[in-house]
């Protein structure tokens, strides 16, 4: 999935009509722009070191970097 659909996915899970009887602002992109960053969070960005910790370090980062492109189509939305 590329990051902007990955963007419209998470905005359209955000922006769901309100169902209960509390009136309320509901703002979908914000909701979005902070569950990728508790994504981006708990993700572990120490340098790694060595052999395979080396690669899966890579894969962290490979993985930060979608999240971060991610949060740019949220914010073009």
């Amino acid at each position: 999935m590329t990051p902007k659909e990955k963007a419209q996915e998470l905005f359209d899970i955000f922006n769901q009509p309100d169902r209960s009887n509390y009136p309320y602002v509901h703002n979908a992109q914000q909701c979005a722009l902070i569950a990728v960053d508790e994504i981006i969070k708990a993700s572990p960005t120490n340098p790694l070191k060595s052999g395979y910790i080396e690669l899966y370090s890579d894969m962290v980062d490979e993985s930060t970097e979608y999240w971060e492109d991610v949060k740019k189509e949220i914010e073009l939305l």
